[in-house]
């Protein structure tokens, strides 16, 4: 496929570590396509998995790099996963694994978190895990109770090389324990999470186009009928490509590729 066919997008979603950013670092041309959106009326939302942070919090670090983003562009997966309960189990009690930011999330969405008496125990990229709260995860799990992961990613990657783990890697830890996976995992590469965006951008999928740097989660997006561009900035490396499941439309080493490609196309 050539760079004519996004000619045809409408929508562009772009994942965040990895994509435009590395912990405090603005990746190459972040600044310069979201400019280029803009000036060429394009849409776009900044779709992360990382539930560890609330979009306001996102949206903050983003103008701090310098991006002016305004919060309303920006959809986590921790936002997608209240949506997906309130339609689901309105009014559930809910035990969750998060940090602080997500907890807030929930609480502002209605939820009510307990520790005890849950209707439905909730995971998500928690960088404040402790023993205890993985221990009570895995009781309920094991008594049967609906479990459900805000996103499926095992690492997140740094800025100065190396992962540290994400909540694929807890996933992991309790079906250990448990024998069990999540009933439903809400993020990217997820049904939930596609209908959430669609719904929110209101463009269909066939003019909605995932940037992202792993081919897990950003990349196998495109199995919902959405064009996929593999950024080389983050996770996946050239080597990844050949035997993965999930093969992009378009590979760029990053964002200032794909701001090339598009000033190339007619205005």
């Amino acid at each position: 496929m050539t760079h004519e066919c996004l000619a045809a997008i409408r929508c562009f979603l772009l994942d965040m570590d990895g994509t435009i950013f590395l912990s405090d670092r603005l990746l190459p041309g972040a600044d310069r396509l979201l400019r280029l959106f803009d000036e060429r009326g394009l849409e776009y939302l900044i779709l992360t998995n990382n539930s560890s942070k609330a979009r306001a919090q996102y949206g903050e670090k983003l103008r701090r790099l310098g991006l002016d983003v305004p919060d309303e562009r920006i959809f986590t997966s921790g936002e997608a996963t209240t949506l997906y309960l309130r339609r689901t189990m309105p009014g559930a009690r809910v035990y969750l694994v998060g940090t602080p930011a997500l907890e807030e999330t929930f609480r502002e969405a209605g939820f009510t978190l307990v520790q005890d008496g849950a209707d439905v125990a909730v995971l998500g990229f928690d960088t404040t895990l402790t023993y205890d709260k993985l221990w009570r995860l895995t009781d309920y799990v094991r008594a049967g109770t609906p479990y459900i992961a805000t996103h499926p990613d095992v690492n997140c990657p740094l800025a100065g090389g190396g992962f540290m783990p994400d909540t694929g890697a807890m996933i992991a830890f309790v079906e250990a324990s448990t024998g069990r996976r999540p009933d439903v995992v809400i993020g990217k590469p997820n049904p939930p999470i596609v209908e959430a965006v669609q719904a929110r951008t209101g463009v269909p999928l066939a003019q909605t186009c995932m940037v992202g740097d792993r081919l897990y989660t950003d990349i196998a997006l495109g199995q919902a009928g959405i064009m996929t561009v593999l950024v080389l900035s983050g996770e996946a490396r050239p080597e990844d490509i050949p035997g993965a499941p999930w093969q992009p439309d378009l590979v760029m080493q990053n964002l200032a590729e794909l701001a090339d490609a598009l000033e190339a196309l007619p205005g």
